[in-house]
């Protein structure tokens, strides 16, 4: 990136359009293979990490913020048309990369041929009846996210914990293994520590919190959909929510993939893929 922090970029697949993958906080883009490997026949597909994140060496603390997070996904942008030759580019990004990228956008980011965005989690206006439960469930994720174990003996160890908890009983098998071994990096005792260190990860919980991004949707001018969680669950978060709000109050395409929760790339790879293709189809 333009302050030196480097992203690796992964290329797979030679379809004459081009996806850029990305995921949410804390994660990791390997974690996602159930939903993307399976494009690879049809698309090519450049699959990267949020600097910070997963295969990404830790760079300047200082810089891990929304704003340096938006500028790196047009600096990414113009690094695939360069090194790789230009194509028609779909952003496919969910949670943190989505948001981001709709920041990006509307403040005249990157030439996209189309946008799908994963259950983004957009803060909503002042007044809107979503506002509120969104400000509990992201002081909720920094809470929990600051309290996070810094290390753990093994890949193996994290996801026997995550099998155990309810959030993430849809995911579909082998997923968990997959989720511990993409966010945990080989540490110095002989441990395994997270990718992401704990305090930056909260610190983008705690600062999504642009009320002006709302208002500026409308104005993007390119083919998006946002592909949801699923708003009918009775446990469903205010990503999902405030996805199908962003349909019905602007206009925004959207779909929503039933039985699912915020991971819905994991719980229902098959379903997101399916949504994603019908939308890209001519």
């Amino acid at each position: 990136m333009s302050d030196g922090a480097p992203i690796r970029l992964r290329r797979y697949g030679n379809g004459p359009m081009r996806l850029l993958l990305s995921h949410g906080n804390g994660l990791a883009i390997n974690a996602y293979t159930p939903f993307w490997e399976p494009l690879i026949d049809d698309f090519e597909l450049v699959a990267f990490d949020i600097r910070n994140h997963g295969e990404n060496p830790l760079h300047d603390p200082q810089q891990h913020s929304w704003p340096r997070i938006t500028q790196d996904i047009g600096e990414i942008f113009a690094g695939t048309q360069q090194h790789f030759g230009a194509k028609p580019t779909v952003g496919a990004f969910h949670s943190l990369s989505a948001v981001a990228t709709l920041l990006s956008a509307v403040a005249g980011g990157p030439a996209w041929h189309a946008l799908v965005l994963f259950d983004p989690p957009i803060f909503p206006p002042p007044g809107h009846p979503v506002q509120s439960a969104q400000i509990a469930d992201m002081q909720d994720l920094t809470r929990r996210a600051a309290g996070r174990p810094v290390a753990y003996r093994s890949p193996e160890q994290f996801a026997a914990q995550l099998l155990q908890r309810r959030a993430f009983s849809r995911w579909v098998p082998g997923a968990h293994l997959l989720f511990a071994q993409s966010t945990l990096r080989p540490g110095p005792n002989g441990d395994w520590i997270l990718c992401c260190p704990r305090e930056l990860e909260a610190h983008m919980f705690a600062t999504n919190n642009d009320a002006t991004l709302w208002a500026k949707l409308p104005g993007i001018k390119l083919p998006m959909i946002i592909i949801g969680a699923d708003a009918d669950d009775p446990n469903a978060g205010p990503p999902a929510r405030i996805s199908r709000a962003a349909h019905d109050e602007l206009g925004i395409a959207y779909a929503g993939i039933p039985n699912t929760t915020h991971f819905l790339q994991t719980e229902q790879p098959a379903a997101c893929r399916e949504a994603l293709r019908t939308f890209l189809q001519p």
